[in-house]
């Protein structure tokens, strides 16, 4: 068994509020569950308005399948939402 864990540090320019905030960081968050079949979670940065950290997890029984969806994850948020910059992400497979 493998388990791919894969950490967005996520930058959210537009966001006033941790209202605001909120609201982006779900809808990614359900975009993600819906398109990859992962489990998806805010794991830091809750009380800063401007910033997220998100974590991604998903398991496989082959190491370069969780690698390349990992890495498939990463390449969405980059092209695929406008209303956040991916800072940084830290991609590790177990």
């Amino acid at each position: 068994m493998v388990i791919g864990v894969c950490t967005l540090e996520l930058s959210l320019p537009a966001a006033t509020s941790l209202k605001d905030k909120r609201q982006v960081i779900k809808s990614l968050m359900a975009r993600l569950r819906n398109e990859f079949n992962i489990s998806v979670a805010e794991v830091g940065a809750q009380d800063q308005k401007q910033w997220a950290v998100v974590g991604v997890a998903c398991v496989s029984s082959d190491r370069d399948y969780a690698h390349g969806l990992l890495s498939h994850v990463v390449n969405w948020v980059q092209h695929n939402r406008l209303d956040c910059d991916l800072a940084d992400y830290q991609v590790q497979i177990m």
